[in-house]
This record gives C-alpha cells, structure tokens and sequence, in this order.
C-alpha cells in the first residue's frame, strides 16, 4: 500500500476568537543538519530500497462484514463555507440506499439524499459509490465549543498508485480506500489530484473473440472485436472522489477553493491547462480578487508538482505554472504552497523569481517577503521510493530538506500567527525535526525566516 503527500489543516471559525492548526504528512529532520550555502541539509539516511506491499489479505484492507455493508467512508467540505459535508461511500453488493441521516443539537433527526454512480476501467467494474451533500450546517457553535473540530487533512495528490500496476489494477482504488476510512471517515480530507489519478491508458486494449453461423450460406465467421483503451482521464478519480468545485465557480473538479474557518484554501490542477486564456487560469485570475483577508487571513495554496525543488526528481517540472501565477501569489501575498510530487521534503524561504523578462537576466529567485513558503511534502509514504538525489550545492533559497518520510502541522494561533512543525516517521516518537514560525503576509508582513 502507498500513499503520497497528506497535509491536514486545523481551522477556527473566525480568527479573533479561536486558532487553527493544519496537520501535514511530510518527510524531514531538523536535528543533524549541516550548513550548506543555501539552509540546512539533514544528515540522517533512511534505508532508500523500494518498499514492498501488504499483502491484500491484510486486516487493513479487510472487507467489512454483512451483506452490502458500506465501505471506503470517507468526507469532504461540501460547500465553500464549510457549512456543508460530502459523505461518499461504496457498496458492493447492491446499490442499496443513499440517504444520509444526521441529527441536530438538539437531538432532531434530518436526512439528506444523494446519488450513486458506478464506472468501468478495462476489465473492472467498481462497486455502486455514493456521494451524498449534507448543508446548511450550523458551524460556529462546533467550532465555539471545541476549535480542535476543525481539523483537516490537506492531500496534495496522488493516492491509490493503482496506474503503478499491470493494467492499472483498480482494485488497489479499493484497498487503498479501506485502508485510510480510518481517518477519512472522521475528519474532511481536501483533495488535489496528482500525476498518479490522470489513468490516461489507451494503449490498455481489450479483445473480444465472438464466433458465430451464418446459417443461411453455411458459414462459420470468427469475429474479432478490439474495443478501445481508456483515453478519459482521471476516470477513477473524479468517481470516487467529489470535492465542491462549483460553489467557487470553478468548471472543472481539478482546481477549485474553500474557506476553512480562518483559511482560505485554494487547489490548483498541475495536469490542466493553465496557460493564458484557460479555464484555470481565467478562475484563479479572479478567485485570488476576492479574498477578503480581514475575514480569512491565511491564504494557502495546494498543488501537485512543486515550484522550487531543489532535488533531482521532478526538477523543475512546475517551472511552467511558476512563470503564469506567481506574480499572482506575491502580489496577493500567499503565506504557504504546499506541494507533493517529489517523495522527500523540502522547506524553502520567501523567494520569488518573478523579475525575469528574457532580456534582462534576472533568473535567480531572491528573498521577497511579499511571497510564500513553498513546502514540499511528497513524503507521505510509497512503493517507489525516496527521492535521495539532491542537487548541490543546496540552493540559497531552500531553508531545509531531507528525504525521509514524516508528518507536519500547521498550527494557525491567530490571524497573525502560525507555528509550523515537521516530524519525522522514522523515530517512533514525537521528534519535531523541522519548524517556523509563520507571520502572516497580511497582517504581520516582517521577516519570519529561520536564517534571519
């Protein structure tokens, strides 16, 4: 079982009264590091072969019992106030209904309907997977009376790795999802789609041999029929998956927004088009327009590949959708990108790169405190292992990166502080290896790096 880069996120419903905290999957260690002319660069080595899978028989992947028994729970902010919940799930058997039953504080019981749908990929067939949408949820009284409710997981792509086996076994889109229903079933995961969910597969060709009698002309025909591979893209994804990209006025489930108490979190698609005059990119030129900071101060950014990667995987791989929006993310002030792709992590500084313009030779990122942090946090786990290939020296704007695997949060105090926390996994205990710090761009817009 593999998984990739999980971020969770912690929020308040209004950032004068309570604090936020984002919980981040990430792959880091502070501690043993060595200088280098950039930040730190960690010492600690992690065994780098290729990690084997648990066996599909594992207990974690156990089918529930009982017949048409739901399966692969999971929820997701249904609306982008975050009064609204998406609980989807999978029956196997049936489709079975799908209504929601859900009670109010009071103890009055309310219901909400949904819809179930099922998919075919080559020689699989999924199980009925329903997407039911509970709104007009009375949030901030949650929120008064217990702020840690807030917690989410950001996820910031790939999930299920089914594309890394033979035919892209869709299976592994069901193991994966029992699996993490122990997390996903209690708190909202916030999805953004990852190079592993495209399941473009057209070379995947099914034959279907059919022999047949013309009885009239005393003919035995063999017919062959080659149906076609799968050329629709992120099939199994947008199937399982819903997130609530038409509350933001967004066209397509890749790149969308919520607000999350005193966040204002946006996904961007690193396998959509964003170039100029694209629906991305027309969205995002508008979506940045209307965040109000008084009422969300913290903006947060989520994305596949990341910008500033100073490892050899994936090396420079989002330079193209760095050169269309970040001017963007300085001027609207971005406090963090978090990112996934590469399988280590990576913390940077405030940099930005935005002065190039092709004749003047200004190519090198340079400090900029009107920019975010980029972190990358590939580093949630995966059957192909660690990217251990670090470009040197490390570059100047990269503040700390090892690879290895680990977790992270992203604690929002107030609407001007956030404490920022990386551990690793490999410890077994509690290590913070890595943390900042967070000054908000808006309200605090001093100095917050660690090598100041």
């Amino acid at each position: 079982m593999k998984r990739m880069g999980v971020l969770g996120l912690l929020c308040a419903s209004t950032w004068s009264i309570h604090r936020a905290a984002i919980f981040v999957v990430l792959g880091m260690i502070l501690n043993l590091g060595v200088v280098c002319n950039g930040g730190k660069t960690s010492t600690f080595v992690r065994q780098i072969d290729r990690g084997l899978d648990m066996p599909l028989d594992s207990d974690v992947f156990k089918v529930p019992p009982g017949y048409n028994a739901p399966q692969q729970v999971h929820i997701t902010q249904g609306d982008r106030h975050g009064k609204g919940v998406i609980v989807s799930w999978v029956t196997v058997d049936e489709p079975g209904s799908s209504t929601v039953l859900y009670w109010s504080a009071n103890g009055k019981q309310m219901k909400a309907e949904g819809k179930v749908k099922t998919y075919n990929f080559y020689n699989y067939t999924s199980g009925y997977i329903h997407h039911t949408t509970i709104k007009k949820l009375k949030t901030l009284t949650h929120y008064e009376r217990n702020p840690l409710e807030g917690e989410m997981v950001l996820f910031v792509g790939d999930l299920s790795y089914a594309d890394d086996y033979p035919d892209h076994d869709n299976v592994r889109w069901d193991t994966w999802g029992r699996f993490t229903e122990r997390s996903v079933a209690y708190q909202p995961w916030i999805w953004t789609a990852g190079n592993h969910e495209i399941d473009l597969a057209p070379e995947i060709v099914s034959i279907s041999l059919n022999i047949c009698f013309l009885w009239k002309i005393n003919v035995l025909m063999l017919l062959v029929v080659l149906w076609q591979g799968e050329t629709k893209s992120f099939k199994p994804y947008t199937h399982r998956y819903h997130v609530p990209y038409k509350a933001s006025g967004s066209t397509a489930p890749y790149w969308y927004s919520i607000k999350r108490a005193s966040s204002y979190i946006i996904v961007l698609a690193s396998y959509s088009a964003y170039g100029k005059y694209t629906p991305q990119y027309l969205w995002l030129e508008q979506e940045l327009s209307k965040v109000n900071r008084s009422e969300t101060p913290w903006l947060i950014v989520l994305m596949h590949s990341p910008w500033y990667n100073s490892y050899n995987y994936h090396y420079m791989e989002g330079e193209s959708m760095r050169v269309m929006f970040e001017p963007w993310f300085v001027q609207y002030k971005v406090d963090v990108v978090f990112s996934g792709h590469v399988h280590a992590y990576e913390r940077s500084e405030r940099i930005s790169n935005v002065a190039y313009n092709i004749t003047n030779g200004n190519c090198i990122p340079v400090k900029d405190q009107s920019a975010p942090v980029y972190i990358t946090i590939g580093d949630g786990g995966n059957l192909e292992g660690l990217a251990t290939s670090m470009t040197e020296p490390q570059p100047e704007y990269s503040a700390y990166r090892e690879a290895s695997f680990g977790h992270a949060i992203f604690d929002i105090k107030n609407r001007s502080h956030a404490y920022f926390g990386w551990h690793r996994n490999q410890d077994g205990y509690a290590v913070e290896a890595d943390s900042m710090m967070f000054l908000n761009r808006h309200f605090l817009p001093l100095d917050d790096s660690t090598s100041a």
